[in-house]
């Protein structure tokens, strides 16, 4: 046998060794792939009896009707407000028991959860300071309150996209491309894009930052006057908490963390203010209000010290009573009151999670300042009127 006869026999062998080992091992273990389970999301309203809202018998709802009934004069128009807003003019603003038959008769209370079953959330508080400052820059009053910019796009695309809901785009025109409006950075920086829009000017930048979150304060002139500024407009970006960055970067514990405190850090710290305000990119354009007491919330109402409540809207609708339960600011005494949704906040995201309107002026600021409570909610609704889609 030649050579080449051999090796084809010895190739051969090993083809067929291979195979026969190929053949008597296993293959791999098929693999089923696991179909990744969708995430179960609770709705957010579910209808309860009066016996189950934590607080209600102790409440004396008189107080409220007012309230409300302000909030009657847009509600009336919506589909199932007009009786509930027609019958509530007629109760004495004193009568408590008429009060409580009252909205115990027209209204179907409805405990507000999170999407993922849990009842409780964070409730924080607001109000209205008070800044000295000027109309004209002075070597005191340095820091700029602008009006809302004429060059600030709003752009509605809910006709486009009604899954978009109320969200609206802000921006400006660079040549023909739409781009993000100046940030808080790019306001405050040097090459200053906002020059003349200025309506007032104040003495300290933090407290100028706390009026934004705010949403309204009074400006205290130098000849006595006292001007209320109110939200006009807002650039676009994302509120981005300067507490929580403290917090991370081990400024302050939690326990410390409350805007009295962060003003001190603030003035224990002048040259890291800057940098750490222009860490959140959100900016506030304000309008004057003059011979106004109290500010509008997003209802066009004025807001009511200790009865109105900002909401997000799309859990809960604006003009509806809410029944909190909750706790004093940095106390475990029991808050339980009922509110009517009048505002929203850029801050206010989420079922569960509501800003207190505290009203104005120091001892308003003390609370709302130091209030980051747990607390729950419960909407009342006109028993004619549909909970949201999805409740």
């Amino acid at each position: 046998m030649n050579n080449r006869l051999l090796r084809s026999f010895a190739l051969g062998g090993l083809v067929l060794a291979a195979l026969v080992v190929g053949a008597c091992t296993p293959p791999p273990p098929f693999k089923h792939p696991v179909p990744e389970l969708p995430k179960v999301e609770v709705s957010p309203l579910a209808p309860v009896t009066w016996d189950d809202v934590d607080g209600w018998q102790g409440e004396s709802p008189a107080p409220v009707l007012k309230v409300f009934l302000a909030g009657c004069k847009s509600l009336k128009w919506r589909a199932g407000w007009a009786d509930a807003c027609r019958d509530a003019a007629d109760i004495e603003p004193w009568d408590n028991g008429a009060a409580r038959q009252f909205f115990e008769s027209h209204f179907q209370p409805y405990e507000i959860r999170n999407p993922d079953g849990s009842l409780t959330g964070l409730i924080t508080g607001y109000y209205v300071p008070d800044l000295q400052g000027s109309r004209v820059k002075t070597e005191r009053f340095r820091y700029p309150l602008y009006a809302v910019p004429d060059d600030l796009l709003v752009i509605d695309l809910s006709s486009l996209y009604p899954e978009l809901g109320s969200y609206r785009l802000r921006g400006r025109l660079e040549g023909r491309r739409v781009v993000p409006y100046w940030s808080r950075k790019e306001i405050d920086g040097a090459e200053k894009p906002l020059a003349g829009k200025e309506i007032f000017w104040v003495e300290d930048a933090v407290e100028l930052f706390y009026l934004q979150i705010q949403g309204s304060g009074r400006i205290h002139l130098e000849n006595g006057k006292e001007i209320l500024v109110n939200y006009g407009d807002q650039n676009g970006h994302p509120y981005r908490s300067i507490g929580k960055l403290l917090l991370q970067r081990g400024e302050m514990t939690r326990e410390q963390m409350s805007m009295q405190n962060i003003m001190a850090w603030a003035r224990q710290h002048p040259d890291r203010v800057a940098d750490l305000l222009a860490e959140n990119p959100s900016y506030v354009f304000f309008r004057e209000l003059p011979g106004v007491e109290s500010p509008p919330g997003a209802m066009g109402i004025p807001l009511t010290a200790g009865r109105s409540l900002a909401v997000d809207p799309r859990v809960i609708p604006l003009g509806a009573p809410v029944f909190l339960n909750t706790t004093w600011p940095s106390d475990s005494l029991p808050l339980k009151r009922l509110m009517v949704a009048q505002d929203t906040g850029g801050a206010i995201k989420g079922a569960v999670r509501a800003d207190f309107f505290w009203g104005m002026g120091d001892d308003a600021g003390y609370y709302a300042g130091h209030m980051k409570q747990s607390g729950r909610l419960w909407v009342l609704l006109p028993k004619e009127v549909a909970p949201p889609p999805g409740s």
